[in-house]
């Protein structure tokens, strides 16, 4: 009987080695994974490169049989300490490794089977050229994505386009890298990222990349929310007290975020690539001028409140040459301050809180960041309007030889018209089934608020005023359901702007933080200020005073929240009908305002508008800079 001959079994071998850190070697085993997955027999043969140190951490994972570890010897520094010099570790990657790759690979081929392939990470770049030597074929795994390849291409990180990979057409890209430094707090974070989504809106190509950084706590907090491709994450150590307890002692917080996060934020900036063009700073982060004046890197500040606070910081030695600092608010809050240049009239209990035992700190750090800015920056950012405040910004400009664009609102204005909503939730559905401009918006921030008995006061005095209202209430929402009635809703979140902008919402209950008075103004609402913290004191003046578009609750308040004189239940209620009232003339004429206002916002970011002249402007400044790099 005659003896079938046995086809002999083609074996491929590959070779899997990734950089070593876990955001390269998780991607690379999960793609070892998936090759497995493909060919589960034994015509299949995987070997994944590590040091011995990783090898340690992660021999133990599961693997399919067809994987197998191989190890190089720990050469570089350890993975618990590279973040202490990681230019150095990346370095060390980049010459210490190669040589005892080649060894390994060398008793690899002496063994059944040879190696078929190398898949390497693209931060391996010498990885192409020990296959090229011997003939393998290299498969480079990018562990980006593919905008930050684009962005990179043909760079030094990445030669591994070049010898045996083919020549590449030789286009030269000019990229501007953008550094976004936001002070770690929501309503600084918000404005910063809404300017580099602007940013990214006029230059989706591959010839911007931003990179925006925040602490490793607000990474978590924001990591997941929808961004351009061309904007990534960097993370900063939580050398800093915590978001949620910040506000119980504020000056110490202020006072780590000036001293704690400098030298990682230039252990930061010296290893990203391509090389940093222009850093966009909040001002508050006093020292990120210092940074990129170190560096000959072009520093703006963007400024996240009003250009008139912003005035009113950098002329503060005007308040102690007429007599209006050290002083107590408490005898003399109505006295006027009329000399300020480019603000308008105002009363010492409208400035900033500035004059607690407490804000002596916080205050000191206020004009640090202001007179940093004055010295040192190369642009000032506003995410004001400019017809929104033009004597201040006139004045500014004048004052200054760098340039001052106001590049407002830094909202989320794009978002509304790039992703109208498809959703119809219970909140959509309340606010679509309601008269409209018949519902109060209510919202009294996120950082701190009224003291318990006012807020007693407002709940009972919403109730009694018999109007419909939507109150975001983010600790309290069950406590308030009880207290409030059925005529609203009450609920812990939701998409403020696109909600102000809704036709059912008639007014605005806010604290008269910056970025809720710019969403105000730019749904073309009327406010009830209630403001109770630092900047909200000026920004309720301009609501009230300057624009006419809207009513104080509180007594102007003078000295701390324990002094504040409590408004009724009973004057609330009356406040809240009158505010409602859509057919009263004053009614009337409020809104008339507040629509007109609505319209110059508006006009400000249309093509050609101030605001979209500025974002242009600024654009073609750091972009012909001579810091930006040729790829």
């Amino acid at each position: 009987m005659a003896t079938e001959k046995l086809e002999p079994i083609l074996v491929c071998h590959v070779v899997a080695l990734p950089y070593p850190g876990r955001g390269h070697i998780n991607p690379m085993m999960n793609l070892c994974k998936s090759l497995s997955s493909k060919k589960p027999d034994n015509t299949l043969v995987i070997t994944f490169v590590v040091t011995e140190e990783w090898h340690g951490f992660i021999e133990s994972d599961s693997k399919p049989d067809n994987i197998r570890f191989a190890t190089l010897p720990n050469v570089i520094p350890s993975e618990l300490v590279r973040a202490n010099d990681f230019p150095a570790f990346f370095e060390a990657v980049n010459t210490a490794l190669e040589a005892p790759f080649e060894r390994l690979l060398d008793g690899l081929e002496s063994e059944a089977p040879p190696v078929s392939a190398i898949v390497a990470d693209s931060f391996v770049d010498w990885a192409v050229r020990v296959g090229n030597r011997r003939n393998i074929p290299v498969a480079s795994l990018w562990t980006m994505s593919a905008s930050v390849f684009t962005v990179l291409y043909k760079r030094k990180l990445l030669n591994l386009c070049g010898e045996k990979m083919g020549t590449l057409k030789d286009n030269h890209i000019s990229v501007c890298h953008v550094v976004a430094l936001p002070y770690p707090g929501r309503g600084h974070i918000n404005p910063m990222m809404n300017l580099c989504k602007l940013l990214s809106s006029k230059k989706p190509d591959n010839t911007l990349l931003i990179t925006f950084v925040v602490t490793e706590e607000w990474h978590g907090f924001i990591g997941s929310d929808p961004k351009p491709d061309n904007i990534r994450f960097a993370t900063l150590p939580n050398a800093i007290p915590s978001e949620l307890v910040r506000a119980k002692d504020f000056p110490g917080f202020v006072e780590a975020v000036s001293t704690k996060l400098e030298a990682p934020f230039e252990q930061l900036v010296d290893r990203l690539e391509p090389p940093v063009s222009a850093i966009v700073a909040d001002p508050y982060v006093v020292w990120a001028v210092r940074v990129g004046n170190r560096r000959n890197i072009p520093v703006a500040a963007l400024w996240p409140m009003s250009a008139s606070v912003f005035s009113f910081f950098h002329h503060f030695e005007l308040l102690k040459q007429n007599g209006h600092f050290p002083l107590d608010v408490t005898e003399r809050g109505d006295e006027i301050v009329d000399y300020i240049p480019g603000l308008g009239t105002t009363s010492i209990a409208d400035l900033p809180t500035i004059f607690s035992v407490d804000g002596q700190k916080v205050l000191d750090r206020a004009i640090e960041a202001v007179s940093g800015v004055a010295a040192k920056a190369q642009y000032l950012l506003s995410t004001s309007v400019y017809e929104l405040e033009p004597q201040v910004f006139d004045t500014l400009k004048a004052k200054f030889a760098f340039p001052v664009y106001p590049i407002g609102p830094s909202i989320p204005h794009l978002e509304l018209s790039e992703s109208p909503p498809t959703d119809h939730n219970d909140l959509n559905n309340w606010l679509d089934s309601q008269p409209k401009h018949s519902v109060l918006y209510i919202s009294l921030g996120s950082f701190l608020s009224v003291s318990k008995s006012q807020m007693d006061e407002i709940v009972a005095g919403v109730r009694n005023s018999g109007v419909r209202f939507l109150w975001v209430a983010r600790g309290d929402a069950s406590k308030l359901k009880d207290g409030v009635g059925d005529k609203g809703l009450v609920v812990p979140w939701c998409d403020q702007l696109r909600v102000l902008c809704h036709d059912s919402i008639g007014g605005f209950w806010s604290h008269c933080g910056w970025n809720s008075t710019l969403e105000a103004v730019y749904a073309g609402l009327p406010v009830l200020t209630c403001p109770i913290f630092w900047d909200q004191m000026p920004d309720s003046k301009q609501i009230v005073e300057d624009w006419k578009i809207g009513y104080r609750v509180l007594k102007k308040k003078v000295g701390a929240a324990e002094h504040e004189h409590l408004v009724t239940r009973e004057e609330i209620a009356e406040l809240v009908q009158r505010f409602m009232d859509l057919e009263s003339k004053e009614g009337k004429e409020m809104r008339k305002r507040a629509k007109q206002l609505q319209e110059t916002c508006h006009g400000a970011i249309a093509k050609g508008g101030s605001s979209d002249k500025n974002l242009d402007a600024f654009i073609e400044d750091i972009s012909r800079g001579h810091h930006h790099h040729q790829l």
